[in-house]
Parts: C-alpha cells; structure tokens; sequence
C-alpha cells in the first residue's frame, strides 16, 4: 500500500506491518520527502496495522544515507550553520519516534547500511541483519561525529571510535552481532521470513505488555545515558561542517568530482583486522 507517499511504502501482515524504504533507484537515500513520509508512516501507525512494526529497503541494499542531493551539498558550499543544525536535530527527532513507538520496531537490514541509515537502526528495538551486509561510516570525513555516538549504548565506546575514526569504515554482518549492534545475522534469502517469524512471535504477548516492557528497557537505557548523549551531535555536527578542513575537502570535491575524492579516501576497513600486504 503506497497511498499518499511516493518514496515509501506500506505493507500490512497479520503480526507486522511493513515500512519499505522504497527509492531503489536511489539507493534508498534519505530524501526530505522520504524522512516526511517515514515519520508520517511511524504516526499512521500507532493506531493502525499490525502489533509489530519492521523496517526494509527496497532493491539491492537497506539505505545509502543521507540523499546529499537534497541538501545542497556539493557545487553550493556549505549550509547555513542554523538550518543545517536543524535539520540534523529534526533527523534525530524522527528516529527518536521509533524509539519511543508503542510498538516493537525491527530493522531488516540488507546489502548496505551507511552512514545516517547506521544511525537509524539504533534506534529500532531490534535489528535482524543478512550476511550479505556492510554497514558503514562515509567515506569522505566532513562530519563530526553525528553517527558513532550513538552506537556507543550498543558496541561500547572503544568500537564507536574505531568505526568512526577510519574514513569509510566498515562492519559486516557477523561482526555487528559480535559487536552487539545487531541481533541477529541470517542469510540473504532468509531476512525476511526471519523477521516476520520474529514479529509473529513478539506479537503473542498482547499490545499494551509489549508496550509497557518496551518502556521500562528504554528508561534503563536513559538512565545510563542514551538520550542525553544525543543532545550535543547536532551541535558539533553543524559545527564541523565550517571547519577549514572540511570546506578544503568539500572544494576538492568541487573541482575533481566526487567519485575522484572518494578514491582519495577509501581504504580497508578495521574489521577483521588485519596486517597490511608489504
């Protein structure tokens, strides 16, 4: 069921209902329309469709990010500190609606995961991952910081800076469960019977205990300080994307394109370690 939206979808089982990311010619990226129509979908959904509600990507992978397109990265020099603080604020908000969903929320995550679409998966309740995955950072480093901080509830603090300090870094599937990113890694073919088999489980405890346990988790979370950690990221975000480095690389990106400056960038990732070839 698409109805009003044009980038997602909606798609209701018995025990679930489906959100699908649904700009496969895109990649999936994260549109200001796509963002709208997910947080209307979060909405919509509270008071219709199944007890549990999962997340997929359309295509060939779950999310590229950030649709930069839309954000007048590129040839338009940097944003407005006040609109681009705002908008990182206002993308944060939108995860924060799953996180605070009276439903269960799962991610079905395929393909590629990168960069705001591995911040986005934090917030869901639970994350089912394929082995076919790479969940990673961008490779070009101009920002400062908006999405290992909030891995670091789940992998601890030591594995977020190891994410984040290497350009384009990456995790596989298995490494995410390893990590405590993720819950569990299947294979490709079966993610999505995986994750309805999980939601169909989930949905035998009745709608308002679900709601309830859902709750009490999420204050201990808080409690240790998940959400106050979140307070500052759109701060230095914003803050970085004015920085003499970063309008250096973005001038970079001007004049030689921006599939040139990624190969300036790209590297092995940092996980498995291993020992560079001599």
């Amino acid at each position: 069921m698409r109805g009003d939206y044009t980038s997602i979808r909606i798609e209701h089982e018995e025990a679930l209902s489906w959100i699908v990311l649904d700009r496969p010619e895109a990649a999936n990226a994260l549109s200001p329309q796509l963002l709208d129509e997910f947080a209307d979908a979060l909405e919509r959904l509270k008071r219709e469709g199944g007890p549990v509600i999962a997340i997929r990507g359309e295509g060939r992978g779950f999310c590229a990010g950030m649709d930069l397109s839309s954000y007048g990265a590129g040839d338009n020099g940097p944003a407005d500190p006040m609109l681009d603080h705002e908008r990182l604020r206002s993308n944060v908000a939108r995860w924060l609606m799953m996180w605070d969903h009276p439903k269960p929320v799962i991610a079905a995550v395929h393909g590629f995961c990168l960069a705001a679409a591995a911040q986005m998966c934090v917030f869901a309740d639970i994350t089912v991952v394929a082995d076919d995955v790479r969940i990673g950072e961008p490779t070009i480093p101009i920002g400062g910081g908006f999405i290992a901080p909030t891995w670091v509830s789940l992998v601890g603090p030591k594995r977020a800076k190891e994410f984040a300090f290497v350009p384009g870094n990456w995790i596989d599937g298995p490494t995410a469960v390893a990590w405590g990113w993720a819950n569990h890694c299947v294979p490709a073919a079966d993610l999505i019977p995986a994750v309805r088999s999980l939601a169909q489980r989930v949905a035998m405890t009745p709608p308002d205990v679900l709601r309830l346990k859902k709750l009490s988790i999420n204050r201990a979370t808080e409690a240790a300080g998940f959400r106050q950690a979140l307070s500052g990221i759109a701060d230095i975000d914003a803050l970085l994307h004015l920085a003499p480095a970063v309008l250096e690389v973005r001038q970079r990106m001007k004049d030689q394109g921006l599939k040139a400056v990624i190969q300036q960038f790209k590297v092995a990732p940092t996980s498995p370690l291993v020992a560079p070839k001599e």
